[in-house]
């Protein structure tokens, strides 16, 4: 027992050493390589010199009222309650100026109808 353990720290000890070396080669030679590609590449140029142009400022826009949408009635509601609720969204809508007279009368009719 005591003559296998001994062989297994030996090729441990050996696997290790080999490993070792390998990484320093391989390192050693990836160094060289990047300092040959170093050497043949030809040196950066400058980039051409650009003119000077002063920019122009950002047009300046107003914002668009927001569109007026139109909300459809709803499907037709059984009780009376919705019909009312609407009916009075319809009212302050036409208060505040937001739907004309006949969309108002456009809109209450398709309430009503439903």
């Amino acid at each position: 027992m005591p003559g296998l353990v001994r062989a297994v720290g030996r090729t441990a000890v050996v696997a290790g050493t080999a490993t070792a070396v390998s990484n320093r080669v391989s390192r050693r030679q990836a160094n060289r390589w990047s300092d040959q590609e170093q050497q043949q590449a030809p040196p950066p140029q400058a980039p051409p010199p650009q003119e000077q142009y002063q920019a122009a400022p950002p047009p300046q826009y107003q914002a668009a009222p927001a569109p007026v949408m139109l909300v459809e009635a709803a499907p037709a509601a059984p009780d009376m309650d919705a019909k009312l609720g609407q009916l009075q969204q319809l009212a302050e809508l036409k208060a505040q100026g937001i739907l004309s007279e006949a969309e108002f009368e456009e809109q209450k009719r398709k309430i009503l109808a439903s």
